[in-house]
């Protein structure tokens, strides 16, 4: 079972439960604040993904191995529930819809669409496989040593997040090894077959390029009631660049009488 971290609601409860599934290299924790204003009249649950967190290893990681991990949380929860997922997240969350929609009532997919990317993120891995961890003592020692590989230091902050200080030696909270193996699954896309006919949001970052306009045939075919969202001035980690814009859009999509 993945672990988790659970938002109960802060009002009265008259909507399905919202589970949040975050991209390569993220965790539940990334997601505590747009969780709890989400709390409202629902229960929000976001989850680690295997090979993220506190979530089990393992040495697998393709989106069907992904999706099962949500549908066996989502059967614990009690179906249906509405689904948000982002990056790698939104490719298991796609992947589900496509083949166990009956589990989900709506769907919202950040910056991510369901096609195979060229880009690699094996060099961030090999970074964090450079540290040495068993001379590590404080996060600013650690990025320091993680400077020279990763310049952008909102990236190493968040790669950061994943370090785990506490234990002895330092040790990271990411399945590195069966992230690099499985890399190639990750960038890449099943084609899996099929429609979820639910509700669906694509929300993008504007200045992102991984939902490009050309994707959009296929994105229709295999959800035909998707919908488009933009946030201005905004990237792909648009939910840490324009958190309450992000919260709003979703906020309107999940409760809207469509």
């Amino acid at each position: 079972m993945l672990a988790s971290l659970h938002h109960s609601a802060s009002g009265a409860v008259s909507a399905p439960p919202l589970i949040i599934a975050h991209g390569l290299f993220g965790s539940a924790r990334n997601w505590g604040v747009i969780a709890r204003r989400l709390a409202v009249t629902r229960d929000v649950i976001a989850v680690d993904m295997r090979n993220h967190g506190n979530s089990p290893h393992n040495a697998a990681h393709s989106y069907p191995d992904l999706a099962a991990d949500l549908a066996e949380t989502i059967r614990h929860i009690g179906a249906p529930v509405d689904l948000l997922g982002h990056s790698m997240g939104g490719k298991a969350a796609m992947q589900l819809a496509l083949t166990t929609g009956a589990l989900l009532r709506r769907l919202i997919v950040a910056d991510i669409a369901p096609v195979a990317y060229r880009h690699d993120q094996s060099r961030h891995i090999d970074a964090m496989q450079a540290l040495d961890l068993a001379a590590l003592s404080s996060r600013a020692q650690a990025d320091a040593q993680l400077a020279p590989m990763v310049t952008d230091p909102a990236l190493r902050a968040f790669f950061l997040q994943s370090l785990d200080l506490r234990s002895s030696p330092a040790t990271w909270k990411l399945n590195l090894p069966a992230l690099k193996d499985q890399m190639d699954l990750i960038v890449g896309w099943p084609e899996t077959a099929g429609q979820f006919l639910g509700p669906t949001l694509f929300l993008t970052g504007a200045t992102s390029h991984y939902v490009l306009p050309e994707y959009r045939p296929k994105i229709q075919a295999l959800f035909p009631k998707a919908r488009f969202a933009k946030l201005a001035d905004a990237g792909h980690w648009l939910h840490a660049e324009k958190p309450r814009e992000f919260e709003e859009t979703a906020r309107a999509f999940l409760d809207a009488d469509l």
